[in-house]
């Protein structure tokens, strides 16, 4: 199983266009487009799971860089993302 990043996508893109796109390339477990929770408006970015490596890698190789819904994407393995949390620190010490 391989998740991949897909960015510089269009504010009309939705699962349903992203998954229809990369399942040419082989059987997806998952495709999200990821929303601003404050204005429900698309980020620009989403992700696409595949159950197969191979079928990821395919999709790295033919889509990235073309264009979806009339804007040009990229298409790279995502990252895990680094423990984020935190908040605050930082400053003189409170007494």
């Amino acid at each position: 199983m391989k998740r991949l990043f897909v960015g510089g996508i269009s504010w009309a893109t939705n699962d349903d266009l992203l998954r229809e796109t990369f399942s040419q390339f082989g059987s997806i477990r998952d495709a999200k487009v990821i929303y601003d929770r404050e204005s429900g408006r698309s980020r620009g970015f989403g992700f696409v799971t595949f159950d197969n490596d191979e079928d990821a890698d395919q999709a790295v190789e033919n889509l990235d860089g073309q264009e979806l819904d009339g804007r040009r994407i990229r298409v790279n393995e995502a990252m895990d993302r680094a423990g984020g949390g935190g908040g605050g620190g930082g400053g003189p010490p409170r007494y």
